[in-house]
């Protein structure tokens, strides 16, 4: 991405940090404004100067593991993008959507409830994250189901970070960890 820099504030060293810089961007394509960090580093054995920008406002949005079966990955897509449209519920329910779907792709279950439960019974997933699904189901309803409750943007974003996470900790995380285990029980 090419940038326009708008405003830069350096920050001198001092006993916890290395001399580092913020610079206020703003994008020569979009025109959208970004807020970069960067820190002084050697370059060369000859130079010294600033590293890459990073971004940190908007905070950037990670891509989604390739072990995350795609029916998952495009439910969370899409909540991503009905979150950056405001649709607080539709992103509440996309993010049931994603949940329901590793639900359906790990044990046999009729509902979001029941495949909640077969998933903590079965060690899938361990207690916090089966309250942290009940929250998300509640949310999904709210979103699925007509009423009165409204969706909050904190409340959308808590849904969507966490359908993020468990799908990260059932198709990752746990995969990562019986490798390392397998490893480890083959050197013994």
């Amino acid at each position: 991405m090419q940038a326009e820099v708008l405003a830069e504030r350096i920050y001198p060293p001092d006993d916890n940090w290395e001399p580092h810089m913020y610079s206020f961007v703003e994008c020569v394509g979009c025109k959208q404004v970004l807020v970069g960090y960067s820190e002084y580093e050697r370059i060369s054995p000859e130079e010294d100067g600033w590293g890459d920008l990073i971004r940190q406002w908007p905070e950037p949005v990670g891509r989604l593991h390739s072990n995350i079966p795609r029916t998952m990955r495009r439910s969370i897509e899409e909540a991503r993008r009905c979150y950056g449209a405001e649709a607080y519920m539709a992103c509440a329910v996309m993010c049931g959507r994603a949940v329901e779907g590793i639900c359906k792709d790990k044990v046999v279950a009729t509902s979001l409830y029941q495949g909640l439960k077969k998933l903590n019974e079965q060690k899938i997933i361990d207690e916090k994250l089966l309250e942290w699904g009940d929250a998300l189901r509640a949310e999904r309803n709210i979103g699925a189901h007509a009423g009165e409750e409204e969706i909050t943007a904190q409340d959308a974003a808590d849904v969507l970070e966490f359908a993020v996470a468990i799908s990260e900790y059932v198709y990752v995380l746990a995969d990562k960890y019986d490798a390392y285990k397998a490893r480890k029980a083959n050197k013994i």
